[in-house]
């Protein structure tokens, strides 16, 4: 393919998924059409209509696929419904990260115009995640689970955190502080887990003293969520494991105006995979309601991640028009979604998406 063409992989997913895949589509034409790309999308299915189809949410063909395209668009999945892994129900976000190596989760949030943040102070900064390891029991293992219960009144969790993902997370982050305002923070626990998140903290430490020129500070878990309440506009990148960075990547996109408009980017050194950051909602699937923004900024993260990689500059040109184009039409109350306030569904918000996309 050439540098303006690239091949992405779809993955519809559950609920609303759908729906806001068609979205992410439309908008994706309109831009590639915009800016003289070609976009040759590959969908597949998994999910509930992969477990009917193939007897398991996850088919092997799909990870084969994503390994081979350019990049990955991953629509939400109900993965709490799904049965045992041993009966086809795994979870494919999981899936995906783990073996794709998808080690850096980016989680932008910042108030958009028009939108008044939850605690009334705007919020834009960057939540960046480690991806791989940690308390996550689907993806910290190399066999097994890393959940077990020795007796049925025994539950045990393994926590797994290694040098080589805790450095590589911290150079992402200090790459991307380079790009933005130039300071991170380390958000840990080693005063009570002084052995793993002592380890993490190492080696934040040590990428920190390589990078003398990116202001760099240290916060303990439970006082970063209540920092993140009190005074937001202090934090520029945030830096973490896996399970702090979900819990503080949520606080801060609802803080910043709503979870509904979370982008996210799954990145590693040969693939990524956008994402919603909300869930599947199942409980308003097929009702033209759903908001699609998060999944259409994602897909234009997962853009620029490809002009990063070596695709052409139209790539991450495309990508800021999308988030652009997303903004405009957030901006005004007449062409919100439902859950903003406005009076839009799901297809007629993209189609303001897309003519925003074509007026730029």
């Amino acid at each position: 393919m050439t540098t303006k063409s690239a091949c992405l992989v779809t993955l519809e997913g559950d609920g609303i998924g759908p729906e806001i895949m068609a979205a992410t589509v439309a908008v994706l034409g309109a831009a590639a059409d915009r800016f003289g790309l070609t976009l040759d999308l590959e969908d597949h299915s998994i999910g509930f209509s992969a477990l009917d189809r193939h007897g398991t949410t996850f088919p092997e063909s799909v990870l084969e696929a994503a390994r081979a395209a350019d990049g990955t668009i991953l629509g939400p999945v109900s993965h709490n419904e799904y049965p045992p892994a041993a009966k086809g129900g795994l979870n494919p976000s999981g899936q995906l990260r783990k073996r794709l190596d998808l080690y850096a989760n980016i989680r932008p949030a910042r108030t958009l115009p028009g939108l008044t943040p939850a605690v009334g102070k705007p919020v834009d900064l960057v939540v960046v995640r480690e991806n791989t390891e940690g308390f996550y029991a689907d993806r910290n293992m190399y066999a097994g689970s890393g959940e077990m219960m020795p007796t049925p009144d025994v539950a045990l969790a393994v926590r797994n955190v290694t040098r080589k993902a805790c450095l590589r997370i911290a150079e992402a982050a200090f790459a991307l502080a380079r790009e933005r305002r130039g300071k991170v923070t380390s958000v840990h626990k080693a005063n009570v887990l002084r052995l793993s998140d002592g380890l993490y903290l190492e080696c934040t430490r040590e990428v920190a003293a390589r990078h003398p020129d990116i202001e760099y500070e240290e916060k303990i878990i439970d006082a970063m969520a209540a920092l993140l309440v009190r005074d937001p506009g202090a934090f520029d990148v945030i830096v973490t494991t896996n399970m702090y960075g979900d819990i503080l990547s949520d606080e801060a996109s609802e803080l910043s105006g709503s979870l509904g408009l979370a982008a996210s980017l799954n990145a590693g050194e040969e693939a990524a995979v956008a994402q919603a950051q909300h869930g599947s909602a199942p409980d308003i699937a097929g009702r033209d309601i759903a908001n699609p923004a998060s999944l259409i900024g994602s897909s234009g993260m997962l853009l620029e991640w490809l002009a990063r990689r070596g695709k052409d500059a139209a790539f991450a040109e495309a990508g800021r028009a999308i988030g652009a184009a997303l903004e405009a039409a957030i901006a005004d109350p007449a062409t919100r979604t439902h859950d903003l306030g406005g009076p839009l569904g799901t297809d007629a918000f993209a189609r303001v998406v897309v003519s925003k996309l074509a007026a730029s």
